[in-house]
């Protein structure tokens, strides 16, 4: 990826440095007639390129027109649930990612800093103020590991145990929210379908005939509301999905680091005995 950023770069220098060349050699050898040509030619391509921004923006203008219509469609009022359902799900998503993104830290160099502390200076005050000063769960399972050498090696480790079952379970924290919405997100569009079937059955009713556009009406507003909770859910689903693996992966380095700090424990425990 470096050699292509580079190889990117060197053309763009080339590039660049080239053109300012070519176009004095070309002032030089110009005629008015050229030079005409060339502002001519220059306006056209500004003129193009204000026609593409000006059509991007009419996409975009209509896209979001496109949604607003069916949103309204939709009966607003069972829209507003659905939407109030992805806004909650996606506000407690970002929320686990920014707190799991915080949670990382780099646990190879956490612990060789608590190794030299412990085995080379040989002072544990300094070792618990690294883990106390560095965030994150792994720096919190060290620390009270730490807490309990001075008890023994099988202390220390059912301390860490348990810890790392307290921290596993702050990472989890909220994602039964999100999972909540994920349920509840089409189970609000099967409502509106449900209401929506009725409206249509109600109105034939009213009418006494069953009438193409009385029965299109009612299965319009029934068909969006589906349609929109089942791409609420599936959003939240990918964020829930994602925050998982995540957690998975802190777990994994969690245990992978607490096996480290015991076996250094354990270096210093036979060390005491010698």
């Amino acid at each position: 990826m470096k050699k292509l950023f580079a190889l990117l770069a060197l053309v763009g220098m080339l590039t660049f440095s080239t053109t300012p060349l070519a176009l004095a050699q070309d002032a030089v050898t110009q005629t008015p007639d050229s030079t005409l040509a060339a502002t001519d030619s220059t306006v056209t391509e500004e003129e193009v390129v204000v026609e593409e921004v000006a059509e991007e923006t009419t996409a975009i203008g209509g896209v979001y027109k496109a949604l607003k219509i069916k949103y309204i469609e939709g009966d607003a009022f069972f829209m507003s649930f659905v939407a109030l359902a992805l806004i909650l799900g996606l506000a407690f998503s970002i929320e686990r990612i920014i707190y799991l993104n915080l949670s990382q830290v780099n646990s190879k160099a956490l612990l060789s800093k608590v190794e030299e502390a412990l085995l080379v200076d040989k002072d544990l005050a300094k070792a618990k103020e690294i883990c106390k000063n560095t965030r994150g769960p792994i720096a919190s399972i060290f620390y009270q590991g730490l807490l309990r050498m001075d008890e023994g090696v099988e202390v220390a480790e059912k301390s860490i145990i348990s810890y790392g079952g307290v921290q596993t379970g702050l990472m989890e924290r909220n994602l039964p929210w999100i999972s909540l919405f994920i349920a509840i997100s089409p189970s609000l569009g099967f409502l509106g379908t449900v209401i929506g079937m009725i409206q249509a059955f109600d109105k034939i009713q009213q009418v006494g005939d069953i009438s193409p556009t009385v029965v299109a009406g009612g299965m319009k507003v029934a068909l969006i509301t589906t349609v929109f909770g089942l791409i609420s859910a599936m959003i939240l689903q990918v964020f829930y999905n994602y925050i998982l693996s995540k957690i998975d992966g802190i777990v994994n380095e969690m245990e992978d680091s607490s096996i480290s700090l015991l076996d250094i424990l354990v270096k210093i425990e036979v060390a005491k005995t010698k």
